[in-house]
């Protein structure tokens, strides 16, 4: 008998009218060659599950979720988490998640503060790629 474990699929789940987050969603579209990634919106039905199911806001969404292996990323641990699973040079990123929370923290909490006075904010959610919709669950 087979007691193989049915494991939940990598999923990363960002915010889709922010320019910042949608760009980093197409960055690991692109980038993810060995597809180890599902994307969601945190607008979706199962984006804010998830934000409520794990005492986040469900509105403002001042982080990316990134599931990797069941295992719940946040912040600058998620960015490296991602990151660090890619070919060179983008895998020196990873180094990111070593820098202490209190340190890397603050740093990331900031960047979500000016994210939208920086790069801006979709009025609308665009379409995405056939292959971003090949990737979507919800």
């Amino acid at each position: 008998m087979c007691n193989e474990k049915k494991s939940e699929p990598n999923l990363i789940v960002f915010d889709a009218e922010c320019v910042f987050c949608s760009s980093f969603a197409k960055f690991v579209l692109k980038h993810d060659r060995q597809v180890r990634f599902r994307f969601a919106t945190a607008q979706s039905d199962l984006g804010q599950s998830l934000y409520l199911k794990h005492g986040l806001d469900n509105r403002r969404f001042t982080t990316n979720l990134v599931f990797v292996d069941g295992v719940l990323f946040t912040k600058m641990s998620a960015f490296a988490k991602v990151m660090s699973g890619f070919g060179w040079p983008w895998k020196a990123f990873g180094v990111l998640g070593l820098i202490p929370k209190p340190v890397s923290e603050p740093l990331y909490d900031f960047v979500a503060r000016n994210r939208f006075r920086w790069m801006g904010k979709k009025d609308a959610c665009s379409l995405p790629s056939r292959e971003m919709r090949d990737r979507m669950i919800d």
